[in-house]
Order: structure tokens, then C-alpha cells, then sequence
């Protein structure tokens, strides 16, 4: 039996983000096309840096083979500029089946949250309906070996149930400007705001 619209999990999703933000791709045969166009665009009229620019490749294919493994479809770096500076900042999307009948109640997942402590977690609710948002502060390594941490990277995660299925897609935001964390906060609600669910595509 053909399943209908009405119980056919979604077939894709989309995202609005920001202008300067680049996507990954993380399937093994597409990350390096992706990674090496990212490079080419950040080393572009730079042509005496070139232990730089290898060193960038090599950190970005370590990022996105550990964010494949760990379930991750696509990474978003952000190369917003604001004057002379650029915004630091990433999107990890991932996709997480869970072992389950039957859906897990949101509820569940939020108090399971909150009970091991994962910093401050609500359930928000998003034009695809409500979704449990986990919003952490992590310390960061100091810049020289021996040193304490001096500052923290900010963490918002959005879980949203994926339609008709038990899985979850994962939204995981950072960015290490503690500074402007509420701001921060701000934006990447708004992107997970803008996610909408696409269908498969008749025939």
C-alpha cells in the first residue's frame, strides 16, 4: 500500500539563514567538494598563505567526518561579516532515530534534559509545531596549554520532532562569543523558526 500525504513521514526540509553562512555537505562523497569550495572562497587573492589554507582544509574534513559519524547531515559555517570582523558560528543538523514504538512525548525528552542538568531546556514552539530547546553555556580551552578557561561558548540545540516517524532532527547551534549571547541566542532562534518540511515529490 501507497502511503498518502497524510501518513508519509516528510521527504526533506528547509532552512532560511543568513547571507554568509556556508553549507557542508557531509555524505563522504560529497564533503570534500564542499570543503574544498569553502577554502577556495576564504583564500580568494591569497596565493602566499598556502600552509594556512591546508591547514583550514584539513581541520574542516576532520570537523565534518566526526559530524557524519555522528549522525550529522549538513554543517553550516557562518563567514557573516560586520565590518572588518566576521560572526563565528556553526549549525550541525542532525538526524536521530530513536528506538521507539511510538513517538517520545516532548515532555519525556525535556524532563530527561533538565533531570542530568543540560543547562536551561523549555519547549518552544516553532512553525512546525513545538520542539524542546536546550540553551548551555561550555567553557572553552584556554588559548595556551595549562591555562584555565577564561570565557564560554554558547549552545542552543533544538530538538523537533520529524513528522509522522519517531526520529528527531537536530538543530545544534555555537558560537564562541559569550559577549553577545542573547543576540546570538536571537538568530538562531530565528533560523530554527524558519524551518519548514517538504514532501517527497510525486510521480
Amino acid at each position: 500500500m501507497n502511503q498518502t500525504e497524510e501518513t508519509a513521514p516528510p521527504g526533506d526540509y528547509r532552512l532560511l539563514l543568513p547571507d554568509g553562512w556556508f553549507r557542508i555537505l557531509l555524505e563522504p562523497d560529497q564533503r570534500n567538494k564542499s570543503i574544498d569550495a569553502l577554502v577556495e572562497r576564504q583564500f580568494r587573492g591569497i596565493d602566499n598563505a598556502p600552509h594556512l589554507k591546508e591547514d583550514l582544509r584539513r581541520d574542516l574534513r576532520r570537523r565534518a567526518a566526526k559530524a557524519h559519524r555522528s549522525g550529522g547531515i549538513e554543517l553550516y559555517l557562518s563567514l557573516q561579516e560586520v565590518g572588518p570582523f566576521t560572526i563565528p558560528a556553526s549549525l550541525l543538523v542532525t538526524l536521530a532515530p530513536l528506538r521507539h514504538p511510538e513517538p517520545l512525548p516532548l515532555e519525556a525528552l525535556a524532563q530527561r534534559f533538565a533531570a542530568e542538568g543540560e543547562g536551561s531546556v523549555s519547549i518552544e514552539e516553532l512553525r512546525t509545531g513545538p520542539a524542546v530547546r536546550i540553551r548551555r553555556l561550555m567553557p572553552q580551552a584556554g588559548d595556551e596549554e595549562g591555562t584555565e578557561s577564561t570565557h564560554n561558548s554558547l549552545s542552543v540545540e533544538y530538538h523537533l520532532p520529524v513528522p509522522r516517524t519517531t526520529a528527531f532532527l537536530l538543530l545544534t547551534f555555537s558560537t564562541p562569543l559569550e559577549a553577545i549571547a542573547d543576540a546570538m541566542a536571537g538568530l538562531f532562534d530565528a533560523i530554527a523558526d524558519s524551518l519548514t518540511w517538504t514532501e517527497w515529490p510525486t510521480t
